[in-house]
């Protein structure tokens, strides 16, 4: 494996529970992420993430969009947060805000997201509903880097899980985000062992070997 000569520094950015945040913290006291998580930033105060990031004894702060009427005014708040910490990686588990470009262009090739569908299948909103209303076989997770357009950005990993008979948006939704909890982690840790090249819009692992899919058992 290749040597890290540094703690890659990374700042997660959440909306919601951060089961996501959690499969990172986990994988970063297990000594398996090779990562310092400086801090946890949500735009909702009332975010259940920020308690799994303080009972790790992450440090939290709330960007609230709410007293930001407009998203300039409120990507600039955040951004001016998130570089105090001066982060090689920021990463988006479970944030549910659409960012500017100027806020994107800033984290050019640092920027992270984990979205629930194969893309370029489903991008957007209720993907669970709308894998198993289309009748598809397969759906899953994608990691990928962030770009101006949403959820188009270029694919670090991806992971499947079958669309089973009688499959509900929830059942289906629990199998998706295990292998979330799985490839994100995996994704990060590419990142920060400095093993990740974006040429010609695609990812490349290691220097050569594209990194669309990787099979259910390889975790971080």
């Amino acid at each position: 494996m290749p040597s890290v000569p540094s703690r890659c520094r990374i700042v997660v950015l959440i909306s919601g529970r951060g089961s996501n945040l959690e499969a990172i913290v986990k994988a970063i006291e297990t000594e398996a992420l090779p990562v310092e998580l400086c801090a946890v930033i949500s735009n909702r105060p009332d975010a259940q993430g920020l308690e799994v990031a303080r009972r790790h004894g992450f440090p939290t702060h709330v960007i609230d969009h709410r007293l930001h009427p407009e998203r300039a005014s409120f990507d600039h708040a955040m951004m001016q947060m998130i570089d105090r910490y001066q982060p090689d990686l920021v990463v988006l588990a479970g944030f549910m805000r659409v960012l500017g470009a100027d806020f994107i262009d800033h984290y050019a090739g640092r920027l992270m997201n984990v979205h629930p569908s194969l893309l370029p299948a489903f991008p957007g909103l209720r993907t669970h509903e709308r894998a198993i209303a289309s009748g598809a076989s397969q759906h899953g997770a994608t990691v990928h880097f962030v770009t101006r357009d949403v959820d188009s950005g270029p694919i670090i990993v991806q992971a499947r899980v079958p669309i089973l008979p009688g499959d509900t948006a929830e059942t289906l939704g629990a199998r998706v985000l295990a292998e979330e909890h799985r490839i994100y982690p995996l994704a990060i840790r590419w990142f920060a062992e400095r093993r990740l090249a974006v040429r010609g819009g695609q990812v490349l692992v290691d220097g050569g070997q594209q990194s669309a899919e990787r099979p259910p058992g390889e975790t971080p």
